[in-house]
């Protein structure tokens, strides 16, 4: 399947993607308040899970099912601790993710509408063959910082989380398009709306 998968090819979009704590979810929000469709794979992956329920309770025990959801903490602890079970959920989860995230951008595409596709992990897992990316991108240190102050955690325990995905600024030498966040808000919100205008104009 993930032969299939990057075979698909998605027109008009533009993958928006950062790494934890960046400021990625900032920059959707703009990009929604600026009347862009932004379709969001974290959200269509918690929808998943509850519509699998039952799939997810047969794979990983009756104790991740709450009131016919999925309790994703629960989840989360059996696949962070058991790296076997981490590939189990992916192979099921990914490949029915992309199918929902491809006719919807397909949709779209087909209205003529230019927009973007929020994927956190898209360099990491490279299953989408979409041109243009978009990274929202602050230098490691400030993301470390920023990291603690949300979380309430610790340096090293930030420096684990931050570790898990690939550099910064590695996906900074494999973005088509930066926005830069190492500034204030306003700061951001107006590169975000530069940036924003140059994809546009590219691909017109």
């Amino acid at each position: 399947y993930n032969k299939l998968m990057k075979a698909q090819e998605f027109t008009n979009a533009t993958v928006l993607t950062g790494s934890i704590s960046t400021g990625k979810s900032t920059v959707a929000n703009i990009l929604k308040s600026m009347g862009h469709s932004v379709i969001d794979a974290d959200r269509e992956a918690h929808r998943l899970l509850d519509e699998e329920s039952h799939q997810i309770g047969e794979m990983f025990g009756r104790k991740t099912i709450k009131y016919g959801t999925v309790c994703r903490k629960t989840l989360r602890d059996i696949v962070f601790n058991d790296k076997s079970k981490k590939i189990a959920l992916e192979e099921f989860l990914h490949p029915l993710i992309h199918h929902r995230i491809y006719n919807r951008s397909k949709e779209l595409s087909q209205m003529g509408q230019k927009h973007f596709i929020d994927i956190p992990l898209f360099f990491e897992n490279g299953n989408y063959n979409i041109k243009n990316s978009l990274l929202v991108y602050t230098p490691r240190e400030l993301q470390l910082k920023r990291l603690q102050i949300r979380d309430n955690i610790s340096h090293e325990e930030a420096k684990k989380r931050v570790d898990m995905q690939i550099c910064i600024e590695q996906k900074r030498s494999l973005a088509t398009y930066i926005i830069d966040n190492s500034g204030t808000l306003l700061e951001l919100e107006n590169h975000s709306k530069q940036v924003i205008g140059e994809i546009l104009d590219a691909s017109n």
